[in-house]
């Protein structure tokens, strides 16, 4: 069987969501999550020791450390950022040129390519973004706080937290699940992207714009050719990165038209597909540095002598925590409930409502991402970014705590597939489970 997939359903086989797909994007995946799960890990620690040294007597000097300006002499080149600013514009651009590599991946051998499987994951993320968005405002209508420009921060979400979490609570999440995830997560990050780039662009400047575009274009021109070596790459990276940052243009959207210039489908005598190995070199330093160092000097939120009911009070602090924690599940399991109803789908015969109700909960852990809008809405350092990063912890702790608590009454099942998705009696190297023939693949009526 061609890449030991199972056999197409056949014209009025019954449609279910979160199914098993073939063996090797089942192995993709789970290689993903596993990088993202140790990235995951770092990103608490980070966040962890940023909330010790803020909220200690040295705190002082964790301040003082995230507004160290390394290269003063950048100010022509808009480059005399402080270490702060290097976290969030500079070290993210990694990270987004990884979600780049990982949109392009699924946009042309992934779940994203077949309409029917990408419908699913894409209006789930379009629920998951759009009402986290409405319901951010209308709290800011209702507590007359009038901080709108903080619309998009509870819109994302943080697969490499999530996933850490899912390590923590040791769960076993069907493979459907786990997809189903992570390719939300990538449709989540690439609208994250565009609202960061049409509606946080202050002052903008078409020249360097120009200049970068150029730049990403050579690039592009180079690894469709295969050339592929990284003292020409990375300074072509690096020019890009300045022209977009000096463009006005927040300079992370590099990254990300970076990656999505980078071939997926391998040519002939290639065994490997050229925007996995980059990803596969870049996600180690993207999840095991560039994130947890933004972490680092994002998460720092000092709370000593501040009073904790009033800061609840907050209308930013409700607005945000209400988005991620209502707005986050309600999209994301209603809009795919909604399409089941309206395509008369069903869930695949291992899932049920509440597993994807834990992982809509799950969706609402959103941080690095939140974190970056924040700054860009309300700058860095203030009272209100103090507000979003209170709010965005707290609504990102209480999204762990529920989904971490429905899922893992559901632990149980959850083993009990995993051991049967892992189980290779054959010894062939293919879980057995990816062999056989889909107990679906019938029409409505006949018999098994």
């Amino acid at each position: 069987m061609t890449d030991h997939q199972r056999p197409a359903s056949p014209p009025g086989a019954v449609r279910r969501f979160f199914q098993r797909g073939s063996w090797p994007e089942a192995r993709f995946v789970a290689d993903v999550l596993r990088a993202e799960t140790v990235g995951g890990g770092l990103l608490l620690l980070g966040a962890v020791i940023a909330l010790g040294w803020a909220n200690s007597p040295w705190a002082d000097s964790y301040l003082a450390l995230g507004r160290y300006v390394p290269w003063a002499a950048g100010e022509d080149l808009h480059l005399d950022l402080s270490l702060a600013e290097w976290a969030a514009d500079g070290l993210l651009a990694i990270f987004f040129f990884v979600v780049g590599l990982e949109l392009k991946r699924e946009f042309v051998v992934g779940d994203l390519r077949d309409p029917r499987r990408a419908v699913v994951p894409v209006l789930a993320a379009l629920g998951g973004m759009a009402l986290p968005a409405l319901v951010y405002v209308s709290v800011t209508a209702i507590s007359g706080g009038g901080a709108y420009a903080g619309w998009a921060i509870p819109m994302a979400t943080d697969i490499a937290f999530a996933l850490a979490v899912l390590a923590v609570i040791g769960s076993h999440l069907p493979h459907g699940l786990r997809a189903f995830l992570l390719t939300l997560a990538v449709v989540d990050d690439l609208i994250a992207i565009l609202v960061i780039a049409l509606f946080y662009t202050d002052q903008f400047s078409l020249p360097p714009l120009l200049g970068a575009l150029a730049t990403i274009g050579v690039f592009g021109l180079l690894v469709q050719r295969r050339l592929t070596r990284w003292w020409v790459l990375l300074p072509l990276g690096v020019l890009s990165w300045v022209l977009m940052h000096a463009s006005g243009v927040h300079a992370t959207v590099a990254g990300v038209l970076l990656g999505f210039t980078v071939p997926v489908l391998t040519r002939p005598g290639e065994r490997r597909r050229l925007a996995e190995h980059l990803a596969h070199r870049w996600r180690p330093v993207s999840a095991g540095f560039a994130v947890p160092v933004f972490a680092f000097f994002a998460a720092g939120v000092a709370l000593r002598g501040t009073d904790l009911g009033g800061l609840i009070r907050e209308p930013i602090v409700l607005a945000v925590a209400a988005g991620l924690i209502v707005g986050k599940t309600l999209g994301i399991f209603g809009a795919t409930y909604l399409l089941s109803r309206f395509t008369r789908a069903e869930l695949d015969e291992n899932i049920g409502w509440p597993d994807l109700f834990g992982v809509a909960l799950l969706a609402g852990i959103g941080f690095t991402v939140s974190l970056l809008i924040g700054e860009l809405a309300f700058g860095a350092g203030g009272e209100q970014d103090r507000f979003v990063k209170a709010a965005v912890l707290a609504g990102s702790l209480t999204s762990a705590v529920l989904a971490s608590l429905v899922l893992t009454l559901r632990n149980a099942k959850y083993r009990r597939l995993s051991e049967e998705e892992s189980r290779d009696e054959d010894a062939d190297g293919v879980p057995d489970v990816y062999q056989r023939p889909d107990p679906d693949d019938r029409r409505p009526g006949t018999a098994n």
